[in-house]
């Protein structure tokens, strides 16, 4: 057991109890679980029950679990995206290697203390360092298709078309009854959703930002949209629940009767149909689509010059059925078509061979599970990185380490600036 890993969670919600903390108790040989804050007692206990974690490890807040020298080879920074700084930067001066969870901060000057105070630690030689949680990169379907792009299978990258299919019932969960429904309580929704998929662009473009304009707005789930006599709650008896699409009884309760994964563990631990109810009773997400108080935009477009005259146009929008990432990558000698959930990446060149008309390859990948295996591939590196330094080695650099994800999350706070103010941004 010398080269087992030990971490502790910050945040025992979702991304850090049910993703990052379950992947202890999926390789037991590999990582374990030692200490955890969080300011919910249920899901403290319940994440410190799983792991056997004693009473003495489990805090109720970060800076609590942060008040002691190190407990654990890594900590897991998976609290609220305007909770991350202060944690993150008491972690540092701790010499803790940190998972964050992204996005890093939710404003410039956030990222920046962040990012500064890495550095210093670094020419300190404290050994502290950040992986920031951007689970696409370590998915077979991007990987492959940076291989792709790598070996020049379409030539020289001119244009990106990328599309986030946010899927309307994952809007409504997440973005209009959830904990990313409001800016001022969580973040821009080009950040808090949609920086994964700045990062992607960055990533696969390979080459810094040159400048960036966005459009977008919040046009439907509004009061003014509500259907007549719909009351606050979609367990009070609405008149429309029979036609509307974002019916939290059908879904929660109907459609997702036979789940006890996400997104229902987000809104009750009881999955009987009675626990189910009375959380919707009683919660936020019985709430009406269209009476919350969310202000996040519904929709949105980002059209994107990188250096060298390279171009992506992105496009988010909630009113999708399915929930997936659609993109083609359009080069001097080809293109890649992919889609993210199916696997499925179709490379067609320009190139032809005779009769046999233009060289057409379709690849089906892997990558099940969360984020399309990009949750397993992420921690199955962050403790890799951790074993190595643990048995003496140098540590690879991460894929998603802080400086590398830096660029893409001021590509989002540039687009959101150019959405609200109607202006080109540059660097």
């Amino acid at each position: 057991m010398e080269d087992v890993v030990t971490f502790a969670i910050v945040g025992a919600g979702n991304r850090g109890a049910d993703v990052y903390a379950r992947y202890a108790l999926e390789h037991p040989d590999e990582a374990r679980v030692v200490a955890v804050a969080d300011p919910d007692r249920a899901r403290r206990d319940a994440l410190g029950d799983a792991h056997g974690i004693p009473p003495e490890h489990r805090y109720p807040s970060w800076q609590e679990i942060l008040e002691h020298p190190r407990l654990a080879d890594a900590v897991v920074i998976a609290t609220p995206d305007r909770f991350h700084v202060e944690p993150a930067l008491r972690a540092i001066e701790l010499g803790y290697d940190i998972l964050l969870e992204k996005p890093i901060a939710p404003t410039p000057d956030g990222v920046r203390r962040v990012a500064e105070a890495e550095r210093r630690s670094r020419e300190r030689g404290s050994g502290a360092s950040v992986t920031v949680a951007h689970v696409l990169r370590y998915t077979p379907f991007f990987s492959t298709i940076k291989r792709l792009l790598e070996a020049g299978r379409i030539g020289d990258l001119v244009s990106v078309q990328y599309t986030e299919n946010v899927g309307y019932w994952h809007f409504a969960h997440s973005f209009v009854r959830g904990n990313w429904r409001n800016t001022a309580t969580s973040s821009p929704m080009i950040l808090a959703k949609s920086c994964h998929d700045m990062d992607m662009l960055r990533w696969l473009v390979g080459r810094p930002w040159r400048q960036i304009s966005s459009f977008g707005s919040l046009v439907h789930f509004r009061p003014e949209n509500a259907p007549p006599g719909a009351p606050a709650r979609c367990t009070d008896g609405c008149p429309a629940a029979d036609r509307c699409p974002f019916d939290a009884v059908r879904f929660y309760v109907q459609e997702m009767r036979d789940s006890n994964d996400w997104p229902v563990s987000v809104i009750t631990r009881d999955f009987s149909p009675e626990g189910r109810l009375e959380a919707l009773r009683t919660g936020p997400y019985g709430r009406c689509v269209y009476r919350c108080d969310n202000d996040v935009v519904d929709h949105q477009v980002v059209a994107i010059e990188f250096e060298g005259g390279v171009t992506a146009a992105f496009t988010m929008c909630g009113f999708t059925e399915e929930n997936t990432r659609t993109l083609k990558l359009m080069g001097t000698r080809g293109e890649i078509r992919g889609h993210l959930e199916k696997g499925e990446i179709e490379v067609r060149s320009f190139v032809t061979t005779g009769a046999a008309g233009p060289v057409h390859e379709v690849m089906r990948l892997g990558g099940n599970g969360r984020h399309a295996g990009g949750d397993q591939g992420l921690m199955a590196a962050f403790i890799r990185r951790l074993r190595a330094r643990k048995s003496g080695a140098v540590p690879e650099e991460a894929l998603t380490s802080l400086q590398e994800s830096l660029d893409s999350h001021f590509m989002a706070f540039a687009a959101e600036q150019s959405r609200l103010q109607g202006t080109v941004v540059t660097p």
